[in-house]
């Protein structure tokens, strides 16, 4: 077909499309006024000719001026730490388990009195002296708990890096071992029989025992028996065997890459199960899993990271197994927990002393819980906030209670955008959820993290999808937008562990804005 066609059969339509709105009129559906047309009781949405040349010519884009120059800024940082180094070899790649000091940051180029900040309770002092004590410990371990946006350790990993950098640490931390997306911190595979259940998935009925660990998932190799044990001829089930492989991956951050400590987190073990560790075709442990219904970790200490390390287990029935945690003994762990869906209220349907026992093996120092954003198109009123924040509160008083020394952190939602009649905006109660969410944890001591604002605010979301940061969704950050918003949360913790306040040319700034 001719271009010329093709242009003029484009413009034909869009002059169809734009003659359709003369005949758009305004009508109710669902008890709301809108615009368009009623067919045999439908509502099909349109706008006006009047409508739509009014929003065109009226409609101005956000201006986030304020932000566009942060985050230019902040690209020369992400572009300069994502060169990573040439592919190690295995006999390269082995764990330095002292403490470093090194790459420290440098913001000369960032006016920081620009970065959103983060809040802390009236303790503020305290709060930080605590949290930077924690920070200079021989080992520091972080959990990250939040929905989809951490899936892949999107915003963990590069926050991970980013103290590794500083505080000294290898490996990416938690990996599952029955993966449901993809995952590029570590290369650990499993054979087919593996099974996955998670606390917080709504397709998946929960677990009476409600044994899903601290990281909320498990892994089985048989199925859940669903009668008790002592009514089944155990002589009558076969003998399965089941196995996984652990490496490091070679497409991640350098210091994921080195990791000397594999950790296996199992319990609920019913029945006896035998199990062999092999490096590289080679026998380095056999032993058995302790059989009780209580938690319990296996350990393997390497000289230097592995690069086939195979896990093979027999048994009649599987043991839960929590997952797998890739540490090096020193410098900065950090757990990445993404749950698909949730809203940061699972905790509390847990099972207190199966998450108690692990917790006080993993022994984290900072709880980092990012939440909200999968409440945002459900609430319906001011009565919805609060209950939501009432919610999630008890969640994290949960948690708190089993370890009651940790320092917690709490990341806001992101902005998110809805549309109506062809018209894109924020969801309108989430600035009031933000707003929420934040004086309900300051006044609970937890430290909070505004990453509405961050972005720029209300209607800012269209920008960064404007920008590539953002994907069609208008939720989920673009690998571009997950690297900025990860620095720009990196940047605000960094400025207060290490006692940075903005240079005096930009409280002059500062001030002078506010005319004070």
């Amino acid at each position: 077909m001719k271009p010329k066609i093709i242009v003029l059969y484009v413009v034909a339509v869009l002059l169809v499309m734009l003659g359709i709105t003369a005949l758009s009129t305004k009508v109710m559906s669902n008890g709301e006024e809108t615009e368009g047309f009623q067919v045999m009781g439908v509502t099909i949405k349109y706008p006006t000719t009047e409508t739509y040349i009014k929003r065109k010519l009226t409609k101005k884009k956000k201006d986030n001026k304020q932000i566009d120059s942060i985050v230019t800024s902040i690209e020369t940082i992400v572009a300069d730490i994502e060169d990573l180094p040439e592919e190690e070899t295995a006999e390269e790649v082995v764990v330095d388990t002292t403490v470093q000091k090194v790459n420290v940051p440098d913001f000369s180029k960032i006016d920081t009195s620009k970065i959103q900040r983060i809040a802390y309770p009236e303790n503020k002092t305290e709060f930080l002296a605590k949290l930077k004590e924690q920070f200079k410990k021989s080992h520091t371990r972080i959990i990250h708990y939040g929905d989809s946006q951490l899936e892949g350790d999107r915003i963990s990993g590069y926050v991970r890096n980013r103290l590794q950098g500083i505080y000294g640490g290898n490996g990416p931390g938690f990996i599952p071992i029955k993966q449901v997306y993809h995952q590029l911190s570590a290369d650990v595979t499993c054979t087919d029989n593996w099974l996955r259940y998670a606390a917080f998935d709504p397709t998946q009925s929960r677990f009476e025992h409600k044994k899903y660990g601290v990281f909320t998932t498990l892994s089985r190799f048989t199925e859940p028996l669903t009668v008790p044990l002592d009514s089944i001829n155990v002589d009558s089930l076969p003998v399965v065997a089941a196995s996984f492989k652990v490496g490091y991956s070679k497409r991640t951050y350098a210091n994921f890459r080195k990791f000397s400590k594999v950790t296996v987190h199992y319990g609920n073990t019913v029945m006896p199960v035998g199990v062999k560790v092999f490096n590289n075709d080679t026998l380095i442990k056999q032993d058995s899993l302790k059989v009780d219904s209580l938690y319990h970790a296996l350990t393997i200490n390497l000289k230097q990271t592995p690069t086939n390390l195979r896990f093979e287990f027999t048994g009649k029935v599987s043991p839960d197994f929590y997952g797998l945690t890739l540490d090096s003994p020193t410098g900065v762990t950090l757990d990445n927990v993404a749950m698909r869906g949730a809203s940061g209220t699972v905790f509390t349907k847990l099972s207190e002393p199966n998450y108690s026992s692990m917790v006080n093996n993993l022994n984290p120092d900072v709880f980092i819980f990012q939440y909200g954003g999968n409440t945002v198109p459900y609430l319906k009123d001011s009565l919805g906030v609060t209950n939501y924040c009432r919610y999630v509160l008890a969640n994290v008083n949960w948690v708190r209670r089993k370890a009651p020394e940790a320092s917690i952190l709490f990341i806001g939602p992101s902005d998110m955008t809805t549309s109506k009649d062809g018209e894109f905006f924020t969801y309108e109660l989430l600035p009031y959820l933000n707003e929420k969410l934040k004086a309900t944890c300051l006044s609970n001591d937890i430290a909070y993290w505004d990453m509405f604002h961050a972005m720029g605010g209300e209607n800012a979301m269209e920008h960064w999808v404007d920008q590539g940061l953002a994907g069609t969704d208008y939720t989920h950050f673009t690998p571009k937008g997950t690297k900025i918003i990860s620095e720009l949360f990196f940047i605000a913790l960094y400025l207060d562990l290490s006692g940075s306040e903005p240079q005096a040319s930009e409280m002059k700034e500062q001030i002078n804005e506010n005319g004070t």
